[in-house]
């Protein structure tokens, strides 16, 4: 299956008065940027991370965050005024901006203020010199499989959503297709008439002129290959979301041959249905390419 490259883990872990918190999250990313925010003094852990990361993940861009806490027995939470103060001069900057522009601002409570984060510490930072990085590679392990599970899930519905979407393209280009019979003789016709008002009023094309130059335009205006591409596309966009991950940058390659051959299509149309068939499936092709550009 496909996976997304957008998901988010946590895992918080206490051992007695000492706490971990892990947060990993992921968005889209053309290749994989992995970012450690790590406490300062585990020796071997980034190594170890990046090493496990990197096995499972092929894209997207990823932030894994550890924060260590030790809460001693009976501590109360601490006040950090420097906080405290850069929180009340934000708020009051926010408060006069504001009032600049009219609006009305109900007041923050005192407990609205302390929630903000880092004013109120509920405990100091953990002693990274004694972690243990086997120990906290094994925490990693739990919140990477996490994090690849939520991307699988996400995956399954892109990959519906994106099997829609190419059923919708393959509807049109039938629809295209079955356009052309008509659209050929109402062109033979047009253009037969454009001939016949010349040879009124210069002297007369021979007949095997005007043949000769309505073969030219057919083969000018034939849009049969641009379908035959198009139906070619879905068959390769099919197996790539059968495949499954890593196929993100493949399909994005496919999509915008999908709307090159879509252009095309409209630009030799001089059909108004045609036209119109060709303008949804430009519609249908950047809508899925939206969704393409979050498939790892």
């Amino acid at each position: 299956m496909i996976r997304s490259m957008t998901a988010f883990a946590t895992l918080g872990t206490q051992d007695g008065p000492r706490a971990r918190l892990w947060e990993m999250r992921g968005v889209n990313g053309k290749g994989l940027d992995l970012r450690l925010r790590l406490p300062e003094g585990i020796e071997g852990l980034e190594t170890r991370l990046r090493a496990a990361a990197g096995a499972q993940l092929a894209r997207g861009n990823v932030t894994v965050t550890l924060r260590l806490h030790d809460h001693a027995d009976g501590a109360a939470p601490m006040l950090d005024t420097g906080a405290l103060d850069l929180a009340l001069a934000a708020l009051a900057e926010t408060e006069r901006r504001a009032d600049a522009a009219g609006l009305t601002l109900a007041p923050s409570t005192a407990a609205q203020v302390l929630a903000l984060r880092g004013v109120l510490e509920h405990g100091t930072g953990g002693d990274a010199a004694s972690a243990d990085p086997a120990a906290l590679a094994a925490e990693f392990d739990t919140v990477l499989a996490e994090f690849v599970a939520m991307r699988a899930t996400e995956g399954a519905a892109l990959a519906e959503v994106i099997a829609g979407q190419l059923d919708r393209i393959a509807a049109l280009v039938a629809q295209a297709a079955d356009r052309l019979g008509d659209r050929a003789n109402a062109i033979s016709a047009h253009h037969r008439a454009a001939l016949a008002r010349i040879a009124d009023e210069a002297q007369q094309v021979p007949p095997e002129r005007i043949a000769q130059e309505l073969a030219m335009i057919a083969v000018r205006l034939d849009v049969t290959e641009e379908i035959d591409r198009l139906r070619a596309h879905l068959a390769a966009a099919r197996d790539l979301l059968a495949q499954g991950s890593p196929v993100g940058r493949k399909l994005d390659f496919l999509a915008q041959e999908f709307m090159r051959e879509a252009n095309t299509l409209c630009s030799k149309s001089q059909d108004a249905e045609l036209t119109a068939v060709g303008l949804d499936l430009k519609t249908v092709i950047d809508q899925m390419r939206e969704q393409i550009q979050n498939v790892e």
